[in-house]
Formats: C-alpha cells, sequence, structure tokens
C-alpha cells in the first residue's frame, strides 16, 4: 500500500522545486540541509522530514545534489508529464492564464480556451484557438483534457464543472470566487484559487504591523 502523504507536505514540494531551479541556474551542484533551510527560512529538520516521505535523497556528509533532488521532486509532481489544460472563460483573467508561458516549461501546455461570447469566436491568445462553449462536448471527446481551469462568473462554476467531470475531465483549477459542489466527484480533484482571500490576509497583517508600531 502507497505511503499516504500529507497535503502539508505536498503544498511544500513547489516551493522546494522553484528554489533548487534558481540554485541550478547559479550554478549550485550540491547543497547541505542546512544551507537550503537558510535559503527558505525553514528549519534543516522540516527539509529532512518532508523529504524522508520520498525516500530521503541526502548523503550524510554530502548533502543534495541539486540537479538530483530538482529531478526527482519534478516527478513527485508529475512534471515529468504533460498535462493538458482548457480554460472555461476567455476573459481579462482566462487570457492572462493563457499568455503565461512559464506554464509550459513545467510541462502544462494550454490547448485551448472557452466563451460565450461570440465577437471571441475565432480568436486565439497566443496562438491558442478560443472556442464556443457549445463546442466543448465535441472538444472533449476528440481531444485528451488533463485539466479544466476555470475563470468565469461563479454563477455559472457549479454547472461547468460537473459538465466538466461528466465529459471525464479529473481535475479542474477553480478561479471562480465559489466554493464547487459537484456529484460523483470521488475521483476528480479540484484545486480553488480565491484571489482575494490572499489580499484580505495581506490587509490584516497591514493592519496588525500598523497596530505594532505606535
Amino acid at each position: 500500500m502507497e505511503k499516504e502523504i500529507s497535503q502539508a507536505v505536498i503544498r511544500r514540494m513547489p516551493r522546494y522545486y522553484r528554489y533548487l531551479g534558481e540554485l541550478l541556474d547559479d550554478g549550485v551542484e550540491r547543497i547541505s540541509s542546512n544551507d537550503l533551510s537558510n535559503r527558505m527560512k525553514v528549519t534543516a529538520s522540516q527539509i529532512r522530514q518532508d523529504l524522508n516521505n520520498f525516500g530521503g535523497f541526502g548523503q550524510q556528509g554530502y548533502g543534495y545534489n541539486v540537479q538530483y533532488l530538482y529531478d526527482e521532486i519534478g516527478k513527485i509532481l508529475g512534471l515529468n508529464q504533460q498535462h493538458n489544460i482548457i480554460i472555461i472563460g476567455a476573459g481579462n483573467l482566462g487570457q492572462a492564464l493563457a499568455n503565461y508561458v512559464k506554464f509550459e516549461k513545467l510541462g502544462f501546455k494550454i490547448v485551448a480556451l472557452f466563451d460565450v461570447n461570440p465577437e471571441l469566436k475565432g480568436k486565439t491568445v497566443r496562438d491558442i484557438p478560443i472556442l464556443m462553449l457549445n463546442e466543448l462536448d465535441d472538444y472533449c471527446a476528440n481531444n485528451h483534457v488533463d485539466i479544466a481551469a476555470l475563470t468565469m462568473p461563479k454563477s455559472k462554476a457549479d454547472t461547468i464543472a460537473q459538465k466538466l467531470v461528466d465529459l471525464g475531465v479529473k481535475a479542474i483549477w477553480n478561479f471562480a470566487h465559489v466554493d464547487l459542489d459537484i456529484e460523483n466527484n470521488e475521483d476528480v480533484v479540484v484545486e480553488s484559487v480565491h484571489l482575494s482571500d490572499s489580499l484580505m490576509q495581506l490587509s490584516y497583517n497591514i493592519v496588525k504591523n500598523k497596530k505594532n508600531s505606535k
């Protein structure tokens, strides 16, 4: 039986991957857990505990081989595979996501956008076609879709999310400002991104710091 890894550990993996990528860019070949902890501002024991969930990767007295660890964490995160993404909602946010080229470097390929606005039909974003929402069924039947990003009004999000699941999409990246209610979702992964939540947390800390400085 495969070991269950906590979501807290999984959520820290992209940060390790990002820092290791920066080390590679700087020409660093190996690094100790203490040096990595100083860079990342987490404890060395936390790093060792996190990585031990997947087998360790370090050598006593040597530390970590940066390239090897970077590659292995990439495999853990599934970045050694291509994931095809469609975007539902070709407004400002949807087009901004489609324009972000780094997704492709990580293995996430945006293959189509969908919208209901007829003025967008036939247009492209970085050579990615904008299709009409009524074409979604045929598209999913004839193309492999791993992830659907929802960048649309929250009033329609539940309906579209359910439709996507019924069409066989197994992962939803939800930017609609609503917690999705999906039936038959046992094997469906939903990652919700509420942009305003981060701003509210930032606002709280601004106010707290002002109070503490008085």
